[in-house]
This record gives structure tokens, sequence and C-alpha cells, in this order.
């Protein structure tokens, strides 16, 4: 899609769009809560005027960042507008019709409300919860399937915004590698869930050898059908503990993880830091996105507060009081950078050139 005034104009009423229907399903969402399940209503505590015009000019200026990244060529324009639209429409009623089972998860405080197959020997404990109070948690194709849209309501349309900031650091530090073929190079997804970030990197770096991984075995089927059924590059995609990848040491050269972060504890975080230096040449980069945190977004604290109340997010108090700097100078990386768009911290760290054993 060629870049036009009247292309932007498209996106930026795709965005309003998505924006006000985010908001009308939540607030049509809590309104039943309060007449069917009053119990399960959280107690949450009011944003002031001055903040939500703050939150309202910080999502802005996501989506002219998101713009003029994709004008200049960081990603193709089309990644603006694509979505699986068809799908989400005929999946958004069951968004509803999962209702009732989430408040009554919230009532009963029963975060273990997972399918009667699940092998727990096959998951980390902390992995085997509700996160989000999410029906069956990470462990089935129905979760699977709502996921995505889910998360697009959540954050109001802005969530592929959000993803799409991991691309610029990536490919800026993919430069090192510039003397190698395109082909030869190798982008680890960590913690992939149902590809969406993948998607997004697949857009921007057409010809890397993209992988996946993911503890989720119903996530990843998702993943498979979202990313493996056209005719591009085919995505390999393995169940795996983010903590113990099953990859050769010094064997890729660029890792992501995307909204990972705050669903773990922090002797976990740490793991999986190690891990990816572990996994990466010398020279690659590890390009992180997560929620802001209290030390970088201050001014965000009441909306931080309440994502912890109205969703089952254990670890997140922890993570958002974490310093992801030190977890990364710690396991060997260096030239980390950082910085916040609307709800998401993105951090980039490279593995030294000459690595330290």
């Amino acid at each position: 899609m060629a870049s036009t005034p009247l292309s932007k104009f498209a996106y930026q009423t795709l965005q309003q769009g998505k924006s006000i229907a985010g908001l009308a399903h939540k607030e049509l969402s809590t309104k039943l809560m309060e007449l069917m399940a009053p119990d399960a209503v959280p107690k949450t505590e009011a944003i002031p005027a001055d903040l939500l015009k703050e939150l309202r000019g910080s999502m802005a200026a996501l989506e002219e960042r998101d713009w003029d990244e994709a004008e200049r060529g960081v990603y193709p324009t089309e990644l603006l507008f694509d979505a699986p639209w068809l799908d989400w429409a005929s999946r958004y009623p069951q968004v509803w019709l999962d209702l009732p089972s989430t408040w009554s998860r919230r009532q009963q405080r029963n975060v273990r409300d997972l399918p009667n197959d699940t092998e727990p020997s096959l998951y980390p404990d902390y992995y085997l919860q509700n996160f989000h109070h999410q029906t069956d948690g990470y462990l089935s194709d129905h979760s699977a399937e709502l996921y995505d849209l889910q998360v697009e309501i959540l954050f109001n349309g802005t969530a592929d915004a959000m993803r799409r900031r991991v691309i610029a650091p990536l490919k800026r530090a993919l430069r090192h590698f510039s003397d190698r073929a395109p082909a030869s190079l190798r982008i680890l997804d960590i913690a992939t869930g149902t590809g969406r970030t993948l998607h997004q990197i697949r857009g921007a770096l057409p010809h890397a050898e993209l992988t996946g991984t993911d503890l989720s075995g119903a996530y990843l089927r998702q993943a498979n059908r979202w990313l493996n059924a056209g005719n591009q590059g085919l995505v390999q995609l393995v169940r795996a503990n983010a903590e113990e990848l099953p990859l050769a040491s010094n064997s890729i050269q660029g890792a992501t993880c995307v909204f990972l972060f705050h669903e773990l504890p922090g002797e976990a975080r740490q793991n999986v830091i190690n891990d990816a230096w572990r996994v990466l040449e010398p020279g690659g980069v590890l390009v992180i996105a997560d929620s802001v945190q209290l030390a970088d977004s201050p001014q965000f604290s009441t909306a931080m507060e309440n994502f912890r109340r109205v969703f089952h997010e254990p670890y997140y108090r922890d993570y958002i009081a974490d310093d992801i700097d030190a977890r990364l100078r710690d396991a060997g990386f260096e030239a980390i950078t950082a910085e916040s768009h609307f709800m998401t911290r993105v951090w980039s760290a490279r593995k030294p050139i000459v690595a330290h054993v």
C-alpha cells in the first residue's frame, strides 16, 4: 500500500474505531457483571481526568510512531491494516459467552481451573493457573482461539502497534550481520503464543528463518493456523519452556519476547534472560516488550494497579518494581536501551561480540 494522506487517515480511523469498540465492550461487560455477578466486580481506583488525558495522549503518540515507522519502511504499511477481521467477528460472541465462567472464577477465587486432561509434570507450577481469569488458562484450543481478540479489546486496539515496537530495535541490531544473506538470519520469538509477533516480524524480515517457542501446545496449534496456512515462508514452532530453550548455544542472531515477563516470578525472568543470552550468537540482540513499570511510568501507577486488580496477574506487582536492566547486565548483555510506548516498555540488549564465558 502506497503511503498517502488518505491511507494515514484510514489508519487513524481504524485505530479510533478499535478504541471505541474496546471501550464499549468493557463498559457493557462491566455493567452486565455488576447486574449478574456483583460479588465478582473488582475494587478498582477511579481514573483521574488528568491521567485519562495522559493515557489518550500516550496512545496517540504510539499510533503516530507506528505510522511513522511504517512510512519509513521499518515494516510494510500493510501490517497496519492486517488482522483476521472475519475470524474475530465470528468468535466475538464466544467472548460474551465466556464471561459467566470468568465471573465465577473471580467470585470463588479459583485460579487453578484448568482442563481435566492437563498433565502438571509438563509445566512449571507458576504456569498452571488462570492468568487473566482466562478459561482453561493457556491450555486449551478454546483459550487460544479467543486470546488475540481478547487482547485487542483489553488494549483498545493497540496490541499489534505495541508488538511492532520490537521491530525497529531488532532490525537495527541485525545490521551487525549485514554481510550475511538475509535468509541465513535466525530469529527466535520466545513465548510466541498465537504467533502475532512473529507475523509482524515476518512482514518486516520476510527472508529470515523464524522460530517460535511456547509452553502451550494449544497456542502453538493456533499459531500454526495463522502463520503456516499461506504461501509465505514456513515458521518453525516448538513447544518449550523459555527457561530451557531447545536450541544450540550461539545459534541465533535475534530474539524477541513480548508480554511474557509480567507473568513470570522473578527467578524465572532471570532464567529466561540467561538462556536467551546462551542461544544468541555474539553480537546478537534480545528485544523484550512488556508492561511499563513504576520507575519509567509512575504517572500510570493507578492504571497498573487497576490492571492487577481486574485480572489475575500474580507476578505483576513484583514485575512492575523489577530492575530488568540489572537482570540483563547480570546475564552478560551490553548496550542496553529501553523506551516506553503507551503501556509497553521495550528493552534492547546485545550479547557482546567477544562473549564473556
